[in-house]
């Protein structure tokens, strides 16, 4: 096999991959994950500011019952958005989904996945009376723990579940209820829906009845010892998240987007983790994980995916070539605020032998040097939520509530990028150099 049939074969292996990942990442279902995840952010980003005002200036203004008042606006912030992260999820990811299915009133589905959620949670909870030593079994009310960050993942299934039974038995005709059409279009279409409605919302009733009585137990925990957990765990352990998000931005540099990958298999998880410390470091405990959504992007996506800001630097720096720092130029203010489609299109990075491999391997090298200075602890945790277009270190200081040692990290990392890139920026000018001389060669 010569040289020519080995590029084919290779570029043919390369292409049926890339296929393969762009069918996976746009799914309905999945892609409906990621819409849902972007419509709540806000949310999110609200209580990671609620965290840091709270636990951060506070304290600076105030003490004592004065400091205890003005905390009383996180804790509520944080009661309205971490706390209902579950709550929230399950009807919007009802509404994407029927929204990009093409169902005529997506409102509908977001409704019953709500309703279905709150059918299938536990109505009893063991709690300590104060100034009691015995627990005490309460009915009739819902615990933050099932509606907050522990049930998102209950929230994302059930929501998937409910919305796609509801869709499938409204296409059915013989379950549709037509009373005519001298009434209000908006009544017609309640009584043509609500036989789905009661069956579904019974289905989910009927399930959650059998699991409570037939084995102690409710959706909400199964969905969260036998699922949840177990996805956490790999994907956010180090080795996992990794692989994952090497994937991902492997697949960038062939021109598909990294959240085809990533936003499916590793956002929710690592969000997950993320709410989990800004909820522990609200509550003053000690911060359970160092993997997090915040932390990937910190220090594994300095000047966006890549960490390119790595690269321009080197362009700026030492490069010679005039075409190189007018790409530099252009994509320079955008990556500041880790927006690299210039220079991932316009260097470019896409199918750039060279280019590829620092632009794969510079995030993983981040996050090992954060993640080791995190793990002996020299650095803090990141505890709070910023939103993916804070500057670089800036970002380090906020996502860690004020750590100062998280820049002088977030600047190694930096430096370091900037070497790592450097031999392989002047590869690729090489090799561009070469392919124009040929060209201008040929046209001679």
């Amino acid at each position: 096999m010569d040289n020519s049939e080995k590029k084919s074969t290779g570029k043919k292996v390369l292409d049926k991959f890339s296929d393969f990942s762009a069918r996976v990442g746009n799914e309905v279902h999945l892609r409906s994950l990621r819409d849902s995840f972007a419509m709540i952010m806000p949310l999110f980003i609200l209580a990671g500011v609620a965290v840091l005002i709270n636990n951060v200036i506070f304290p600076l203004i105030a003490s004592g019952n004065s400091l205890v008042n003005l905390q009383f606006w996180g804790n509520m912030v944080t009661n309205g958005t971490l706390n209902i992260a579950g709550l929230v999820l399950a009807p919007v990811i009802g509404y994407t989904l029927a929204r990009n299915k093409g169902f005529e009133n997506a409102l509908l589905p977001a409704v019953i996945a709500l309703s279905s959620l709150v059918i299938v949670m536990p109505f009893t909870l063991n709690v300590i009376p104060v100034g009691a030593t015995k627990t005490v079994n309460v009915s009739g009310i819902l615990s933050f723990s099932n509606l907050g960050t522990t049930g998102m993942f209950a929230g994302i299934i059930i929501g998937l579940v409910a919305t796609e039974i509801f869709m499938r038995l409204s296409k059915i005709k013989h379950l549709k209820i037509n009373i005519g059409g001298n009434v209000p279009p908006s009544v017609s279409a309640s009584f043509s829906d609500m036989i789905p409605v009661i069956i579904t919302l019974s289905f989910m009733a009927l399930l959650s009845a059998l699991l409570l009585v037939l084995g102690k137990t409710n959706l909400i925990a199964l969905i969260t010892n036998l699922i949840q957990e177990p996805l956490r765990r790999f994907n956010t352990s180090l080795p996992g998240m990794l692989f994952i998000y090497s994937c991902g931005n492997f697949l960038f540099t062939l021109g598909i987007h990294q959240t085809v990958i990533n936003g499916t298999l590793l956002d929710p998880v690592l969000l997950i983790n993320m709410n989990k410390n800004m909820a522990a470091y609200a509550a003053h405990k000690a911060i359970p994980y160092i993997l997090t959504n915040t932390f990937r992007d910190t220090f594994g996506m300095i000047g966006g995916t890549g960490s390119t800001l790595c690269l321009l630097i080197a362009i700026f720096i030492f490069s010679k070539q005039r075409a190189s720092k007018n790409v530099a130029s252009l994509a320079g203010a955008p990556g500041i605020f880790n927006i690299n489609e210039p220079v991932i299109f316009g260097y470019p990075i896409v199918f750039n032998i060279p280019m590829m491999i620092p632009f794969v391997l510079q995030p993983v090298i981040g996050i090992l040097i954060a993640y080791f200075f995190t793990s002996i602890g020299w650095m803090s945790r990141v505890v709070v939520l910023i939103p993916w277009t804070t500057p670089p270190l800036l970002s380090a200081y906020l996502a860690t509530a004020g750590d100062w040692r998280a820049v002088l990290v977030q600047l190694l990392i930096i430096i370091f990028g900037v070497a790592f890139y450097l031999p392989f920026m002047k590869i690729s000018e090489r090799v561009v150099a070469r392919e124009t001389a040929l060209a201008s060669k040929k046209t001679v």
